[in-house]
């Protein structure tokens, strides 16, 4: 019987590895998350963790922050109140020299929530070359974390669309890897890079890819994860 994976990621994985060894300072945002009193890690952070110590290799900064650990408060909808739009305008600015030190962050949910650390990604993120997201596709979709951070970086997309200023991510490649079990990765994929279009990345496919155990949504077996995990990491981590 011939196995569910695809031996073809093993041939993007050295791509994108490839494709990041020309940058100088990379961000991987991983969005997975397991329960945090265990020590079982997601297979999308396990992968983006490898990639990361490969570059480190190489003299490439390559900057992990796991975002299921920071306190980011959900998306106020600022961008459809009664009053239109008023998500990302110039009064919205996280006025805070170290949290913002470009200057470009603006958004309302990090004004009204002290303790809100979507500054942590962004102040890396503005100082990066290259930064690639790595998630999970739960239900179809990628997971409600990564949705989650999406939403809080709708004022980016704001500056160049509504409000006609500049694009302020223009000069960073982007890539999005989608890590899951039988169904829909492919189409979660294609959704969330045209998201990542929107929002004025300068998206490169060779760090967009999806791995998926099996083309078999039905297959739910207990047996069918634990291979999946092996495959995995025989594929990727070794």
């Amino acid at each position: 019987m011939k196995k569910p994976i695809s031996q073809k990621n093993k041939k993007l994985f050295f791509e994108t590895l490839k494709c990041l060894r020309t940058k100088k300072k990379v961000l991987f945002l991983c969005t997975s998350n397991r329960w945090e009193g265990g020590a079982e890690k997601p297979k999308s952070t396990l992968l983006a963790e490898k990639i990361a110590e490969e570059l480190k290799k190489e003299g490439v900064k390559a900057t992990l922050i796991e975002v299921p650990k920071l306190n980011i408060y959900p998306c106020e909808g600022n961008i459809s109140g009664e009053k239109g739009n008023d998500c990302g305008p110039k009064s919205a600015l996280l006025n805070d020299k170290n949290k913002n030190p470009s200057g470009y962050h603006r958004c309302w949910a990090s004004i009204n929530n002290a303790n809100d650390e979507l500054w942590k990604i962004t102040k890396e993120l503005f100082n990066s070359d290259s930064v690639v997201f790595f998630t999970s596709v739960r239900w179809g979709q990628t997971n409600s974390i990564h949705q989650k951070l999406i939403e809080r970086l709708t004022w980016i997309e704001n500056r160049h669309t509504t409000l006609g200023e500049e694009n302020i991510l223009k000069k960073i490649d982007a890539g999005l890897i989608v890590i899951g079990h039988n169904w829909n990765g492919a189409v979660a994929l294609a959704t969330q890079k045209q998201v990542l279009k929107f929002y004025g990345f300068h998206v490169v496919p060779k760090l967009c890819w999806n791995w998926q155990y099996t083309q078999n949504a039905k297959d739910e077996s207990g047996e069918s994860y634990k291979k999946a995990a092996k495959e995995f990491a025989s594929t990727f981590l070794k």
